[in-house]
């Protein structure tokens, strides 16, 4: 496994130390967890002091525990786009990208569109049913 792989596995694995006891649920690679990630980032958001250029860190770890709870429901594997960055492939040949929809996630948030948890149900839905086709997004 490469170190950047092993980097995404640590990440995911920090984002469930330091959130499991602030929870209230039984957090960890599960859909109950990213919908609270998602309630969490907008809590984020909503804070005055708020400022996205200083999420990237946030962006990257939260991105790692999303890429990892699909991979955990839906199966796949980390691959690197050239063109779109890091993402999950399935056995399919489809990808997905969460770094990519994490970013989206807290730039615009869900009054913009853009949801994780819709990503995440999207995404495991369809991929266990072999129905996975929409094109990724650059952004």
């Amino acid at each position: 496994m490469s170190d950047q792989f092993e980097s995404i596995k640590k990440n995911a694995e920090l984002v469930i130390k330091q959130f499991a006891p602030l929870s209230g649920i039984q957090f960890g690679l599960n859909r109950d967890s990213v919908e609270w990630v998602e309630g969490f980032i907008e809590r984020q958001r909503a804070r005055e002091d708020f400022d996205l250029k200083n999420s990237e860190r946030l962006i990257d770890v939260l991105g790692s525990f999303l890429g990892e709870c699909i991979i955990a429901n839906a199966g796949g594997e980390w691959l690197v786009s050239e063109a779109y960055g890091l993402g999950v492939a399935f056995p399919d040949g489809n990808v997905c990208y969460p770094f990519n929809k994490m970013g989206k996630m807290f730039r615009h948030g869900l009054a913009g569109g853009d949801s994780i948890l819709s990503f995440y149900d999207t995404t495991v839905n369809l991929i266990a049913k072999g129905r996975f086709s929409e094109e990724p997004s650059a952004e």
